[in-house]
């Protein structure tokens, strides 16, 4: 048995020896002019390429038997049947297999008893977590962010994705109800009276605008614009797998994008702003008005005393401002707002930043006397108001949406001088648009609607190629594309073009069903292959292919932080694999956005996929767990997990709360299903964390260990999490 510890002194040793070794300067890369660089292989029209002749029932080992003798390596052979459940459990629903569901596969010798396996395992609602999870990384899903308005039930639109994933919604409509909330590319119908009205959307559809709406943020109130920017970085990466993002500041380095098309794509999202959805019955929201009726009362008369010290300071100082400004704006201020034509409201609220008096600047033209009078009723009156608020108005669940402003339409769009918001060129205006399409762009319908229909259209050579490939490296732990957000130049070029062209064609006669494309992935023998085999074998494949490129081997995978911590609570008997809901934080022991007291105990049990995760920088968002394993933040896109092997990880295993507490139910657990019978603990221990029972060897040592104190259960449950092979598939 090998420790994880092992690993990680060998790793220090190597790191700090490589620290010695002199590294080459890198080369400034030329960049080639617009008009000179070369066609990417990825704009080039999708073409189903025929399937290679040859014994192969899945067309996948068809192309992959190519490779094979094209590369001169040689596969390793099938993995053992317990090895490949482990491995499909894992891949599908990120829980490992019972006892009872391993024993049920092994003595199955029905011909189609794996294709069983893989259509049950479709079937439960913990795949949708499992993929759904793979997919927010990609969509960059945060439950918190420093200023972000969609935070109060960001977690509707995270399950949102969780249940189109278990529905197996075909993924062009999985993207256009992000983009547009409609399913289809009918958005609009005739009435009898000649007169086309918009159709009405699906109500759950409505959360997956979250997607759009997770990108605005704010500062003093004020939106900050970054709702279109986000939007064409996270959906030009998620979607066309390119890095359009890079030519927010200039002409694209190296793919055929110009700084134009950016700001051409930001201009489909410029006229959306953000929305907040009340999600309520009628009755909810009378008495929340009751509530907020009975706070305003009480509240108004709190802040009586305040407004009666600063009023006078307030006053004088606004009508300082005022009076020095130009007359003819003066005359606007001080003519009443509703006696305003359209033209001097403008120039009156763009004279409001000007002459907003702030309290702090209240503060500084007060007498001693006043100004200690009012801190001390402002005090007060936080303390009056905010208990109140508190206990007398119960807030309404609710959600952030966006929708077309059509004022914002009619006006221009530019391009922004250093990516910067507030510094449009308005010598520089741009049409809305997108790269890699030249014909009629359609925008009756909206501007985004059109685009979405470009992007999900056949007739785009990125959209199934990208998806197809994302699905591959979830399955494959590397994709066809292994920079699979980047099909650009830079990104280099597939293993298998042709493998990866017939895919994506295969995807779209599917009908974009991903569970289609899982199931036809996972019964290749590609798929079914071991991670390692004979010794002369392998050191010939590593001589040909020594990163395994060419699939000649199943690529050994460390688990990701959540089905890491999914395998610990099942051990322990004590996972809670309910859908849905506000994510919790370990740490806090307390959900994301929730006043009150912290959760119930029985609550910090749930998935990993329900953990917190975001960014704050005046505090941690990312609990140590997740941090420790790999998992981001949610601010860029993700479209691969980092493998690190690291100390804090090692420290987790063997030190936190979280594994002491696991480790004492799991040996409770083994206790009570052996009946007590030592050997018996020691087998269904193995079964349980490995999916496996132990070997020969194995078994002895822990009989030596444990003898006849079951109290030394306890140490062989901790022993068992802290395995290499609990940590990873192979």
């Amino acid at each position: 048995m090998r420790f994880l510890a092992t690993a990680l002194v060998l790793l220090l040793g190597s790191v700090f020896a490589a620290d010695t070794v002199k590294k080459p300067t890198a080369k400034m890369p030329v960049v080639p002019p617009m008009a000179k660089r070369p066609k990417l292989w990825s704009l080039q029209p999708l073409v189903r390429p025929a399937v290679p002749a040859g014994a192969a029932s899945n067309p996948i080992d068809a192309f992959v038997k190519g490779l094979y003798a094209a590369k001169n390596v040689t596969p390793v052979g099938p993995a053992d049947q317990r090895t490949l459940l482990r491995r499909v459990y894992m891949d599908l629903i990120g829980i490992p297999p019972t006892p009872a569901e391993q024993e049920a596969y092994l003595t199955d010798k029905a011909p189609d008893a794996y294709e069983k396996l893989l259509d049950r395992l479709l079937a439960s609602e913990q795949y949708g977590v499992r993929y759904g999870r793979h997919w927010l990384d990609v969509l960059r899903y945060a439950d918190a962010e420093e200023r972000m308005y969609a935070a109060p039930g960001i977690h509707y639109w995270r399950d949102w994705v969780v249940d189109a994933i278990n529905a197996d919604l075909p993924y062009d409509q999985f993207v256009r109800a992000q983009l547009t909330g409609y399913r289809t590319t009918e958005r609009t119908t005739m009435q009898n009276v000649g007169r086309r009205t918009p159709l009405e959307r699906r109500p759950d559809d409505l959360f997956a605008l979250g997607f759009l709406a997770r990108g605005a943020v704010s500062r003093d109130g004020k939106d900050l614009g970054e709702l279109q920017i986000s939007a064409v970085e996270t959906v030009s990466t998620a979607f066309l797998g390119m890095t359009v993002g890079c030519a927010k500041c200039h002409d694209h380095m190296f793919d055929p994008i110009r700084q134009k098309d950016f700001y051409a794509m930001k201009a489909l999202f410029d006229p959306l702003v953000i929305k907040k959805q009340t999600l309520a019955t009628p009755a909810e929201l009378v008495v929340y008005g009751k509530q907020l009726g009975e706070y305003d009362k009480l509240r108004l008369a709190a802040e009586a005393p305040v407004n009666a010290v600063i009023e006078p300071y307030r006053a004088k100082l606004y009508a300082d401002r005022v009076a020095m400004l130009p007359a003819d704006v003066r005359a606007v201020i001080n003519k009443p707002e509703k006696s305003r034509t359209p033209a001097e409201q403008k120039i009156a609220d763009d004279y409001f930043p000007v002459l907003r008096i702030d309290s702090d600047k209240i503060e500084e033209v007060m007498s001693e006397a006043d100004k200690k009078l009012y801190r001390d009723l402002r005090a007060k009156l936080n303390q009056v108001t905010g208990a109140a608020r508190r206990n007398m108005v119960k807030d309404l669940p609710a959600f952030w949406t966006v929708e077309t402003d059509h004022g914002l339409e009619r006006e221009k769009s530019y391009v922004l001088t250093s990516g910067d918001p507030e510094r449009p060129e308005k010598t520089n205006p741009i049409e809305p648009g997108w790269p890699f399409y030249t014909g009629e762009k359609d925008f009756r319908e909206g501007r985004v609607e059109a685009f979405s229909d470009w992007l999900t259209g056949r007739d785009n050579p990125l959209f199934a190629r990208v998806a197809v490939n994302r699905l591959w490296q979830w399955h494959f732990g590397e994709g066809l594309q292994k920079a699979s957000s980047d099909f650009g130049l830079m990104g280099g070029r597939p293993a298998s073009q042709p493998l990866l062209d017939w895919l994506a064609a295969e995807f779209i006669s599917r009908g974009y069903s991903q569970k289609a494309m899982h199931k036809l992935m996972m019964t290749s023998n590609v798929y079914r292959l071991s991670s390692s085999g004979p010794k002369e074998l392998m050191k010939k494949n590593l001589v040909a292919d020594p990163s395994n490129r060419f699939l000649w081997s199943f690529r050994l995978q460390r688990l990701e932080a959540e089905p890491i911590w999914d395998s610990i609570l099942t051990a322990a008997g004590n996972l809670d694999t309910s859908l849905g809901g506000p994510s919790f934080d370990i740490e806090s022991r307390a959900p994301q956005g929730r006043r009150g007291p912290p959760m119930p105990e029985g609550k910090m049990n749930r998935r990993g996929a329900y953990i917190v995760r975001g960014f704050s920088t005046s505090r941690e968002v990312v609990p140590n767990f997740l941090q420790s394993f790999d998992v981001d933040d949610g601010r860029a896109p993700c479209p691969v997990r980092t493998q690190t092997v690291t100390a804090p990880q090692g420290l987790f295993l063997m030190n936190s709360p979280e594994i002491e507490k696991a480790s004492t139910m799991f040996a409770d657990r083994l206790k009570k299903e052996a009946e007590g019978e030592v050997s018996k603990a020691v087998d269904l221990g193995y079964r349980i964390t490995l999916s496996r029972p132990p070997s020969p060897k194995e078994k002895d040592n822990a009989l030596s260990y444990v003898g006849t104190d079951a109290a030394r259960l306890k140490s062989l449950a901790w022993l068992l999490f802290n395995l290499d092979e609990f940590l990873y598939v192979q």
